[in-house]
């Protein structure tokens, strides 16, 4: 396997499970020291052990992202542990699914705290430590509901929304640095994040193709070795995105038929739980 990440120091939130494990464990297999970050100490100090038992070097420091002191103190462990930071990966995820008078203001204003403003907040408190760095990357994780609304999803979609246009404006404000920042925007993921809330998930979620955790953390160890602005998975349903956000009209017109094709795939995947 190459080594593009050999000795460099990786901080990932979200890191207990899913992507942010898979692309933990990737970056371990490249040679680098990954900081890992989630609310849950016991999650992530098994995913810690996991690499460190494959020959890996992994710090585990239980965050909750949404708490700017924890968030700060994630940072300072990473220099103590590994003298520095060179890749930041913003991929800690919340929603609320639903019409939005099901939750409360505190409930909705934790999706935006945990999607948007701490992955801002992040890169602000990474920055010192990335302009020390030979080879700086930033890579925030969206996903395709940041390119067209998602009905149900209001909130989950509008932090997506600002996330994209944060990497894209921040790449712009620091191209002449040499820091790398790069947003990785998939589709329906197989987690637990949507795979355990089934019932819950709009139909349309599910009329694009499911991708691995793996497939996504691969996206992203790319992003912080190429600087790409934006990968997408699946592409086409990218692009059917952008053209959903452009076109209005057409999006109405497609939904029903996506939507169909999208209790279909739920179905299947009921199918496969129970069996």
């Amino acid at each position: 396997m190459a080594e593009r990440f050999r000795d460099r120091v990786v901080v990932i939130t979200g890191a207990s499970a899913g992507i942010g494990a898979a692309a933990a464990h990737r970056f371990a297999a490249e040679g680098a020291n990954v900081v890992l970050a989630a609310r849950g100490a016991t999650e992530l100090e098994a995913t810690a052990a996991a690499i460190t038992a494959k020959g890996g070097h992994a710090l585990a420091v239980p965050t909750d992202v949404a708490d700017l002191a924890a968030l700060r103190a994630l940072f300072v462990r990473a220099v103590e542990r590994f003298g520095g930071v060179d890749v930041l990966v913003n991929n800690a995820g919340a929603n609320k699914r639903g019409e939005i008078g099901r939750f409360t203001a505190e409930e909705l204003a934790h999706v935006v705290h945990v999607n948007l403003a701490a992955p801002i907040a992040a890169c602000r408190l990474a920055l010192p430590f990335l302009q020390q760095s030979q080879a700086p990357a930033i890579v925030n994780v969206a996903s395709l509901a940041g390119r067209v609304p998602v009905t149900h999803e209001a909130t989950y979609s509008a932090t997506k929304f600002g996330l994209r246009a944060f990497t894209f404006a921040l790449a712009e404000e620091l191209k002449s640095s040499g820091i790398k920042v790069s947003v990785v925007s998939p589709g329906p993921v197989d987690t637990g994040f949507i795979m355990g809330a089934l019932d819950e998930v709009p139909d349309l979620v599910f009329s694009q193709p499911m991708s691995t955790t793996d497939e996504i953390a691969a996206l992203i160890l790319d992003c912080a070795a190429d600087g790409r602005r934006e990968r997408m998975r699946p592409r086409v349903g990218g692009h059917l995105a952008t053209l959903g956000y452009l076109f209005p009209q057409l999006r109405r017109l497609l939904e029903p038929m996506l939507e169909r094709r999208g209790r279909r795939a739920k179905d299947r995947f009921r199918a496969r739980g129970s069996a």
